[in-house]
Parts: C-alpha cells; structure tokens; sequence
C-alpha cells in the first residue's frame, strides 16, 4: 500500500495510532474517537491486498519482511503469511473497527486510552499472525496481555481486579512453557526462526516435552478443558469491546499455535498424544456445553458457549492421525482441518456478534440477567432480527458460518472414530437448547417489564456494526469456498509436516 511493507504497516500503524490517541486524544473525548476510527478504518484497508494480491496455489510465506534484528542471537524482525495466518489477520483488522464503533457512546470516562489500548493491543495480535521468528511471536504473545490488563480493571465490573489477576496469571503461566521449549530449539537449530523449527529434525523425549510445553501455553488460551476458567470470569467482567475482542481474536492465536508449532514441529508426539487433545476436545464440546444450559447470565452463558464452540478447532486439527490410521493417508483429514480453521473464522464472527448484542441490551438496561428480560423483540425488532440470525448461527443452521466448520469436523469424526463424530454431534443438541432457551426468555413473549417497554431499537451505528456481521456470517454461511481455496495449499502443506516423522 502506497509502497509500504503490508505486514509492518497492519503492526506499527495501529500501535503508533494508539500512542497518537494517548496524546492528542487526552481530555479531548471527541477527538480520541474519531482519531481512532480513522486509524482502525485505514488499518482494515491496508489490509485488504493480503486477500486481493495472495497467490492461492502455493503454501509458501506470502508479503514476507526480513531483517537483523539481535544478530548476536540470530534473532530477525521475520515477518509473512500463508493461507493459515493470513484470514486471520483479515479477521483482527475487521474487529478491530467494529471494537471501535461500539464504544462510540458507551465508555465516557478516559476515551483516549480506552481507545488506545485497543489499537495497540490489535497492532499486536496482528504480529502473533504474522511473526515468523519465535522471539518476536513471543513479545507480541505476551505485550498484547498488557492493554487488555488494563481495559478490564479499568473499564471492567465489580470483579474485574480478580478477573484481570486470573486471566494473566493463567496466560503467563502457560507462555513460560512455550518460552522454555522456543530456547530449547534454539539451541539445538541455532536459530529462532519458525521455519527452520518446522525442519528441525528432533528424537522423541524432545518432541513430546516440547508439545506438552505447547499445548499448555496454547490449552489456556484457547482456552481447553481445565484450564478454561479465566474465560467466563474474563468475559463477565470485561467492557463489551473487551468481550468481543477475547472472544473474537484473542482465543484464535490458541488455535493458531497448534496448526504453526505443535503440529509441524513435533510431528510424532502429535500423534502419539493425539488421544488427550481428542478427548480434552470432546469434554469442551459437551460438558462445557451442558454448564453453559444452566447459566443466568447472558455473557456467562456465551462465554461457556464459546469454549464449546473452540473445542471443534482442536478436535479437527488432531483427527489426521486417526483417519491416516483407518484410510492410509492424509488427505481424508483436510476436511476436518479446513472445518477447523473455518470454524475459528466463524466463531470470531459470531461470538463477537453475541457479545456486542448483549452489549446493546447492557446499554440499555445495565443487566446481563436473563430473567431481566423477556418480549425484547416486541420494541426492538431489529435488533431482535440480528440478535436472533447470530442466535442461529451459534445454534449451526444451514445458511450461517456456524454451520459450515461444524459440520466439516463432525464429518471428519466419523472418519476417524464413530464415537468421536456422535460425542461432537451431541453439540448440535446442547447448543440448540442453551442458545433457544436464551432467545425465548430474552426475545419473544409478551414484554415482561416497563424497563424492557422503555427500550429503543438499534440506531444507526448499532444498526451498520450488525449488519456488518450478518453479512460476514451470512456470507461465510453461503459461500465458504474463496476462504477453503485460500486455506487449501498451506493445509495440504500442513498434513504433510504433521504426518512425516521427524524421528
């Protein structure tokens, strides 16, 4: 763009935004705002030549960016996409503008550095996706846990100082593994790079230390069964925006982890161990299920909704092994890895739809209760329209993005284990009833109270972030086949690093 490196420009321009906002914006509330959608807006459309200008038909690094950074460790400043990261990166930038918009009339107090801790903190999730070298994936990793720090005790409930102290110290712990097992290679590759890890040859002991230090670093953030409880306090806590931004991006660089480290790197430990990413997959799907059919609170019950819903990534991503077992090759497992990357697309887009509608009502009447509610529909038919699309779509309905990851997995699960397809199948079940049972409390009915007659429908902002989404859902529901053809050489690429033995 305008001959600036691409990559570079989606890391620096929102983090220098932010700053600029921290200082121009301070006690000028008016000016942070629209100094901060610019920038989100500008952000966005420099990233767009990732889709238009990428070479679907190869597996290779794309836009790549490359230079010394500590020569004395043979560290770079390496950055570059593939048809993993890059959709991924679309998805931050797209949030991020959203994230903007919704706390346009909502956050009075401190606009600027509200405003700028999310422009940094998506400067930084963008150099997650695209960080090739290991040191520079980790500061990215671990700075972007500062900003979001700050917007939940600042900005959070009457818990947020638990909630915050929880949601670092469960993330901090898990890095320090993944700190530990990036050092460890180094010294045996002499380098830093993500690529030269990727062919780094390594016995066994090595590999499955080094997948167990992944999958605790990369189980928490997702986050996985047990290590799932910094989430819903997280959640519940968290400003809307904050909601949106963890549930849409953050939980992703989890998934993330798995598909650009543990399964290339430590190929053989992958499928030796491939039973308990499996089976910790299955107990998110339907136990987490089944806690999210008794909550009260609407947020909660999302949140659980969405460990729920991330416990598809991982299932999809660790099947390979099992249906190279019953077929004899790999290539019976794309539909489950495509169905797993489709399915972090997805649920950026429809829990980050969730969260900003129950931030509609939250505005409105300053209650996440369900049992506050009821008839919503009645004096906000378009939001209820909206709210009742994303309900659907969380549900998996034929039409939405929720459907097509969902389905893909659950497909590939009766490849591999009959009983793997019907525990992930039982999702379908669960996730209709706690979703429909929140819509017809909140939604439908007569109108329950005179705060709920007093409501107002969507105006125009709420009402253009909305329709943003639907059609992303909508689309992706409709039409997954540009997002597959982009993810399908660096998935074939992937089944290939995943099931050649680096023993």
């Amino acid at each position: 763009m305008f001959g600036l490196p691409i990559l570079s420009t989606l890391v620096w321009l929102p983090i220098i935004g932010g700053l600029l906002v921290l200082f121009i914006g301070r006690d000028r509330p008016t000016v942070a705002k629209w100094l901060s959608l610019a920038v989100a807006l500008l952000t966005f459309v420099a990233s767009l030549p990732l889709w238009t200008q990428f070479d679907v038909s190869t597996a290779k690094m794309q836009f790549v960016e490359y230079s010394s950074w500590i020569p004395a460790f043979n560290i770079h400043y390496h950055l570059g996409v593939d048809g993993l990261s890059m959709p991924l990166v679309l998805l931050t930038t797209f949030t991020q503008v959203l994230v903007i918009a919704s706390a346009w009339e909502v956050i009075k107090e401190r606009v600027e550095q509200y405003m700028g801790a999310f422009l940094i903190m998506g400067g930084m999730m963008v150099g997650v996706f695209v960080a090739l070298d290991a040191v520079l994936f980790y500061v990215f990793w671990e700075a972007l846990l500062i900003p979001m720090f700050i917007v939940i005790g600042k900005w959070g409930g009457p818990r947020r100082v638990y909630a915050t102290l929880k949601f670092f110290l469960y993330t901090f712990f898990g890095s320090v593994f993944m700190l530990v097992a990036f050092i460890y290679m180094y010294y045996q590759s002499g380098s830093f790079s993500i690529l030269d890890f990727q062919a780094m040859p390594l016995g066994m002991t090595a590999q499955i230390l080094i997948f167990l230090a992944f999958l605790i670093a990369f189980a928490v953030k997702i986050p996985m069964f047990p290590v799932h409880t910094w989430l819903p306090d997280a959640h519940v806590e968290a400003p809307t925006a904050g909601s949106v931004v963890l549930a849409a991006i953050m939980l992703k660089m989890g998934g993330y982890g798995f598909v650009r480290f543990s399964l290339p790197i430590t190929p053989d430990a992958s499928m030796t161990l491939d039973w308990l990413v499996i089976a910790l997959s299955l107990i998110a799907i339907v136990y987490i299920g089944l806690v999210a059919m008794v909550q009260s609170d609407m947020k909660k019950l999302v949140a659980y909704s969405s460990i729920s819903h991330m416990g598809f990534v991982t299932l999809g991503m660790f099947l390979v092994y099992d249906i190279v077992q019953n077929t004899g090759n790999a290539q019976g497992s794309v539909i489950g890895m495509q169905g797993a990357m489709v399915q972090m697309l997805s649920h950026g887009f429809i829990s980050g739809a969730m969260f900003l509608a129950i931030g509609v009502l939250y505005d409105r009447l300053h209650t996440r209760e369900i049992k506050a509610y009821g008839g919503v529909v009645n004096v906000m038919p378009w939001f209820g329209f909206f709210a009742v699309l994303f309900a659907m779509a969380n549900v998996g309905l034929p039409g939405t993005s929720g459907f097509v990851g969902e389905f893909m997995v659950i497909i590939s699960s009766f490849k591999a284990n009959i009983w793997y397809g019907t525990l992930a199948a039982l999702t379908l079940i669960i996730g209709a009833g706690y979703t429909l049972w929140m819509v017809k409390r909140v939604f439908f009915g007569a109108v329950s109270n005179e705060n709920v007659a007093s409501m107002t429908d969507l105006n125009k902002r709420e009402f253009a972030i909305m329709t943003a989404l639907a059609i992303a859902v909508v689309g992706l529901g409709v039409y997954p086949a540009p997002v597959i053809e982009v993810m399908s050489h660096s998935i074939n690429h992937l089944l290939i690093q995943a099931t050649t033995s680096k023993l």
